[in-house]
């Protein structure tokens, strides 16, 4: 009776021990699989962090912002050449004083300066040429009382300096072009220089009609009453007809 009960005893051992080796691998392979879904996570979240300050760091980068377009006031100038010898203004150069009047009133309304040079080899034609400057300044409708002869040192006495036209007036404008605040090539970060859109900023500005346009939208102009009844008779007395192109033999 005990011999029976010693072999089942027996038994129950070996049937335990057996199932303990069947599990353990099972425990292993599990540790192991654990252990490299953990490191996968890891990784990508270390690839994850450098990615994020990249492209929350991008956002600023514009060219718009480094070399925003301004309005504000600055001096609006024109030379007109002026030779020795000159004893009257030539086409091109009442087209330079045309430019110059129709730029002055759509852009302001203060006093307008011709300057006339001094001690220079073209000063004496300079002088006799100023009168018909302002005249051709009266005559594209800017007022007389508002036109203010003056004068400037030549820089040289061999200078052919020019008959200046200047006034005061708003004008669009940016930063100036050329400044390299950084060496633009010890930049792991991709992204463009400082200097980067600086031109074509100043190109933009320097096109700028009206800057009064870049602080408030114009106002709308009135419609054309005949080119309105025109659309509206056509409208009404046209007719649209639409074909069947599916019956057309043709096809």
């Amino acid at each position: 009776m005990s011999g029976a009960r010693s072999a089942a005893t027996a038994e129950n051992r070996d049937q335990a021990m057996a199932h303990m080796n069947a599990t353990t691998p099972r425990l292993g392979i599990s540790k192991a699989l654990f252990a490299t879904v953990a490191m996968s996570v890891a990784i990508l979240s270390g690839c994850a962090g450098p990615h994020d300050q990249l492209t929350t760091g991008g956002i600023p980068d514009d060219y718009r912002a480094r070399h925003p377009i301004i309005v504000t006031e600055a001096e609006q100038t024109v030379d007109i050449p002026v030779a020795s010898t000159d004893r009257r203004l030539t086409i091109a150069q009442r087209d330079l004083i045309r430019g110059f009047a129709a730029n002055y009133i759509s852009r302001a309304s203060g006093p307008v300066y011709v300057l006339s040079p001094q001690g220079s080899p073209n000063s004496a034609a300079a002088h006799q040429l100023r009168n018909q400057v302002r005249a051709e300044l009266t005559s594209r409708g800017i007022a007389s009382s508002k036109i203010v002869n003056t004068s400037y040192a030549a820089a040289g006495p061999g200078d052919a300096a020019p008959i200046r036209l200047s006034f005061t007036g708003t004008t669009a404008v940016t930063t100036q072009c050329g400044q390299w605040p950084k060496d633009i090539s010890n930049d792991l970060t991709n992204q463009n220089y400082y200097n980067f859109g600086c031109a074509s900023q100043n190109n933009l500005a320097a096109q700028i009609a009206n800057p009064e346009d870049l602080v408030a939208p114009r106002g709308m102009t009135p419609i054309d009453a005949q080119r309105r009844n025109n659309a509206i008779q056509e409208y009404r007395t046209t007719t649209t007809t639409i074909e069947d192109v599916g019956s057309d033999s043709s096809f």
